[in-house]
């Protein structure tokens, strides 16, 4: 503190006590009314001008130095896991939640807090630099999930084998619970994509929303205008929300990208594959592996297996086969678009106008099939969002009929849902005898 604003709060002072008003020292200080009285108030409670003094922000009370055997084992634990980072079969994780389970591991009392291993690697001189994040110049509406099965990510990351043949690595991933599963493909069609989906929503659970990018093996091409390809049939048929993620924008699907990476590096830059037997071969072991680490700073602690339902709600019956002629199931399905420069989204190979949003806005469409038609809504949120505004709505044109949704796919209504079904009801029957009595 220097000692001019020193100086300045004992003169507020005298003027106070001169007879002054809080809003005249104001005045005459140049300063503003909640200083002086934060000033007034502190010398009031002391009775003493040292109270005008800038106290320490030094903590009262500083944290315990950690036993120097714990030091040496948070030490020893991050070199063990740089090491096994390089080995083919280990992960590739070094941050100090791994470094934590480690020590669990080891039986290491007392267990470090993840603040202690942090300080105790910078001054080791163990860290790494993280990457500086670059923001999108765009605002995407985005979901935000709460739960595990609310939000899985798809998406296809390649990979060349000796001589050249190119491997489609499929992967998904529970955006809440981080679990994880994979399968390589030679080829990447629609009928591959459908393939995936049904077995990540046999192995990981039916989502309320699942989310893709742009592929023609998701979105069906783009050729054709008004294109309801394989995948988002398959999608509506299982009842799960397909989600299409923004074009050209990668971040908006950034939990699975940033496991493309570790599946990359644990599976592809450490293990010799010759062939596309040995992908097959090594990438189950990755999966079961993640899925029970404890690296994931998100889940403080716990891997992704604790998190997951064991017990899936709603899952697909290993007997189930789709019917040959792909339907149209009621059901949601969602687009993620940028707006032009003319103010129209492109969606399913079509032009939609939409006057009331900006040019470069991020919105969010909806297609809605119902018995009795199909609804375009493009709104400026997520479907989850606390408010959000419809900028434009569309009749979409169908050819063919809209079918129901399976029993063995409907959602079980949750008791909120059904309590609130009830209190509607309720008023509305309320509200009818209300109107008969007026009228007898």
């Amino acid at each position: 503190m220097n000692a001019t604003e020193y100086a300045l709060r004992k003169t507020a002072i005298h003027l106070l006590r001169s007879g002054k008003s809080p809003f005249e020292v104001t005045q005459e200080l140049g300063r503003s009314l909640a200083w002086v009285y934060k000033w007034r108030s502190r010398f009031n409670a002391e009775q003493d001008w040292q109270a005008l003094k800038d106290k320490s922000h030094a903590p009262k009370r500083r944290p315990k130095r950690l036993p120097e055997d714990v030091r040496l084992a948070i030490r020893e634990a991050r070199s063990e896991l740089d090491a096994e980072a390089e080995e083919p079969g280990k992960l590739s994780y070094i941050g100090a939640y791994a470094v934590q389970a480690r020590l669990r591991k080891k039986k290491i009392s007392p267990l470090p807090s993840i603040t202690s291993i942090e300080r105790e690697l910078r001054i080791a001189q163990m860290t790494r630099p993280r990457k500086p994040f670059e923001a999108s110049e765009i605002s995407y509406p985005h979901l935000q999930p709460k739960q595990p099965l609310e939000l899985i990510q798809v998406d296809i990351v390649p990979h060349y084998l000796p001589g050249g043949p190119c491997v489609s690595c499929f992967n998904a991933i529970d955006v809440v619970s981080h679990f994880p599963t994979g399968q390589p493909s030679l080829t990447k069609r629609s009928g591959d994509a459908i393939n995936f989906l049904l077995h990540v929503w046999r192995e990981i659970g039916i989502p309320e929303f699942t989310q893709v990018d742009n592929e023609s093996c998701f979105s069906g091409g783009f050729t054709h205008p008004g294109v309801l390809g394989k995948v988002l049939r398959v999608a509506l048929l299982v009842g799960t929300q397909l989600v299409f993620s923004p074009v050209y924008h990668p971040e908006s699907n950034g939990t699975i990208e940033r496991f493309h990476q570790d599946y990359s590096k644990n599976v592809w830059d450490k293990i010799d594959l010759p062939d596309f037997q040995a992908v097959q071969q090594h990438s189950p072991a990755f999966f079961e592996a993640y899925r029970h680490s404890e690296h994931h700073s998100a889940l403080r602690g716990r891997c992704p297996a604790d998190l997951h339902p064991t017990q899936l709600t709603y899952p697909i019956p290993e007997d189930f086969h789709l019917p040959t002629r792909l339907p149209l199931t009621v059901g949601q399905v969602h687009f993620i678009r940028r707006v032009s420069k003319d103010s129209k989204v492109r969606i399913l190979n079509l032009d939609w106008e939409v006057p009331l949003a900006q040019p470069d806005q991020g919105v969010w469409g909806t297609l809605e099939f119902t018995f009795q038609a199909a609804t375009l809504r493009i709104f400026d949120a997520a479907p989850d969002a606390k408010e959000r505004t419809c900028l434009a709505e569309y009749s979409f044109p169908l050819k063919e009929e809209v079918q129901p949704l399976a029993e063995m796919f409907q959602r079980p209504v949750s008791q909120q849902e059904r309590s609130l079904f009830q209190l509607v009801v309720d008023r509305a029957v309320d509200s009818f005898f209300r109107l008969i009595s007026t009228m007898l």
